[in-house]
């Protein structure tokens, strides 16, 4: 059965390829954006603020998916270039399996735990009803969600990219249509925003697993054989993406607490505005480097050399100009996309429109940060692919967010991430110089 990760990749048969993981991305992060839209325009921008205290827990359970998706992807393309076509269904079943179990344990706990978690978060009195509204009905359905984003990943190893496109594409819509019908038409307040995005999970993360039941791919489940070693690899290799997730929680949590601090709900509701921007583009980056993953996973597995080359050097100069053309871009739609959350009269609009400026400088290098991270969990070392994620996410980002408004003010914390992307720019360039040998992608 022929897989398309296996075939010659000119740079249009690439971008091709890999365009409906992007997509795919892309959508889902306007699952998060679109509920901030309708939430922001028809319940408030304490509403608003409060779903950015409950995120750090989606960050989570997103990391997880993201985690055992790339991870096992590693896995499973390298055995599909191998031509270990039973090892390879072997080990794509029980990451299946493993995520599920792990999503319900988490979700189920963060479910019990959501009062006092918000609290954590940094939730005062008048958030909390708003955050355990909302994060009660997101962490009952997590799990479907942790499926879904498991299979954005598993679809491309498959060879079958455009079917979870289509997937991720209804479910996005089913969650605008359900945002608008419980927000707007029901009045259901910040639950229905809630509701809104599980109608999505469900859409995008129920189909796979009656999808992969049968032998349609290259790929489908078979009788789950218990392998430590996959599942510890698995987890190793990905790591990079959970340690992504988590600094993502953490650092989410440090904005919040600095703009309450400094600025208070309405500082907490705009710096969530410029984190959907980044969350936004960052899912391009992201679905691009992901796209591709599988196809150096195979090359590598395969040693076929002269491909690997030939897909670094395409890979490296799509992410140099995307970088400049989304920073570009940021810049001068900064106005109209910051009016579609909050009216340009607002206190919140604003702030927002004074931090985004300086916020977007961090365009310019985060596309290769991302590349360079997922490029190191496709050729299976997971080390360098989480040291790169974990000094850009958190490191960085902790570091400037604590620092840099001791001297700058509240220009400290919008510079926070364009500075952590900077120098960790220095750091990916200096990994992927030193294994350009051991790897022959030079």
């Amino acid at each position: 059965m022929q897989n398309d990760i296996s075939k010659e990749y000119t740079l249009s048969s690439l971008i091709k390829f890999t365009l409906p993981t992007i997509i795919m991305l892309v959508f889902i992060s306007t699952y998060t954006i679109v509920d901030g839209i309708f939430v922001s325009r028809f319940v408030g921008t304490t509403a608003l603020s409060a779903m950015n205290i409950v995120f750090p827990l989606i960050n989570i359970l997103m990391g997880l998916g993201i985690m055992l998706g790339t991870g096992g992807s590693a896995i499973i393309g390298r055995r599909l270039g191998e031509g270990k076509e039973a090892e390879a269904r072997s080990a794509f079943t029980l990451v299946t399996i493993f995520g599920i179990a792990a999503g319900l344990v988490i979700s189920a706990l963060c479910f019990l735990f959501i009062e006092p978690l918000s609290i954590l978060l940094g939730s005062d009195a008048k958030l909390l009803p708003y955050c355990v509204d909302y994060g009660k009905v997101m962490m009952a359905f997590y799990t479907v969600s942790v499926v879904q984003t498991l299979f954005q990943t598993l679809f491309i190893t498959a060879g079958k990219p455009h079917l979870g496109l289509w997937l991720n594409i209804a479910a996005g819509l089913s969650n605008i249509v359900f945002d608008y019908l419980f927000i707007v038409r029901m009045e259901m307040g910040i639950a229905g925003a809630a509701w809104g995005t599980v109608s999505g999970f469900l859409v995008g993360g129920i189909p796979p697993l009656f999808y992969f039941a049968k032998p349609r791919t290259v790929l489908y489940f078979v009788k789950p054989k218990w392998d430590g070693k996959i599942i510890a690899h698995t987890m190793l290799n990905g790591s990079s993406e959970m340690v992504t997730s988590g600094a993502m929680a953490v650092t989410t949590f440090l904005f919040n607490l600095a703009m309450m601090d400094m600025l208070g709900e309405d500082g907490v509701a705009a710096i969530t505005i410029v984190l959907y921007a980044q969350f936004l583009f960052s899912s391009a980056y992201l679905g691009f480097s992901s796209g591709a993953a599988p196809i150096f996973s195979y090359n590598y597995g395969n040693r076929n050399i002269p491909q690997l080359k030939r897909l670094f050097k395409m890979c490296l100069g799509i992410i140099l100009v995307s970088s400049v053309v989304c920073f570009a871009f940021s810049y001068l739609m900064a106005v109209p996309t910051i009016a579609i959350f909050t009216p340009l009269e607002s206190s919140t609009y604003a702030i927002t429109l004074y931090g985004y400026q300086i916020f977007v400088w961090n365009f310019l290098f985060a596309g290769i940060n991302i590349f360079a991270s997922s490029f190191f969990t496709a050729l299976s070392n997971g080390k360098v692919s989480a040291m790169i994620s974990f000094l850009r996410t958190f490191v960085f980002v902790a570091g400037s967010i604590l620092i840099l408004p001791r001297f700058l003010g509240i220009d400290g914390i919008w510079l926070a991430i364009p500075v952590a992307e900077g120098i960790t720019v220095l750091i990916a360039v200096f990994f992927l110089a030193a294994n350009r040998k051991y790897y022959h992608y030079l």
